[in-house]
């Protein structure tokens, strides 16, 4: 059912359907074999985005050459920021619980112990 949904407003939606493409295209950065190759793709994408005529694309495009370098860093140094990511939305969803909480160094060892936690028990 989601597939259709999608389909129908690709068609009926041409700058959507460019949009929707070549967010897919910009993914295949991450699957190159190098480095070089990668900046090939990412060029070539910046140079689709911009004849694209839309200007939110275009827009982004630039912030994207703007950040070609960092961005191309990954294959230098494969790292992600997704577990920093993950503790950072976890110390978040425990300051909203514990809002109020007048123990500061309560607060620190349990943000400490965010790591040793696998499952939280309910009840």
């Amino acid at each position: 059912m989601r597939k259709i949904g999608l389909d129908e407003a690709l068609r009926l939606n041409a700058p959507l359907a460019t949009a929707y493409y070549l967010k897919e295209d910009l993914r295949q950065i991450w699957t190159q074999p190098d480095k070089r190759t990668a900046r090939k793709v990412l060029r070539d994408w910046l140079a689709r985005a911009r004849a694209s005529g839309i200007r939110m694309l275009r827009q982004f495009a630039d912030t994207l050459e703007e950040h070609q370098e960092g961005i191309l860093n990954f294959y230098t140094y494969p790292i992600s920021t997704g577990p920093l990511e993950g503790t950072n939305t976890k110390i978040q969803a425990m300051k909203r619980q514990a809002y109020g909480f007048r123990d500061l160094e309560f607060y620190k060892l349990k943000i400490l112990g965010i790591h040793e936690t696998k499952h939280a028990l309910v009840g």
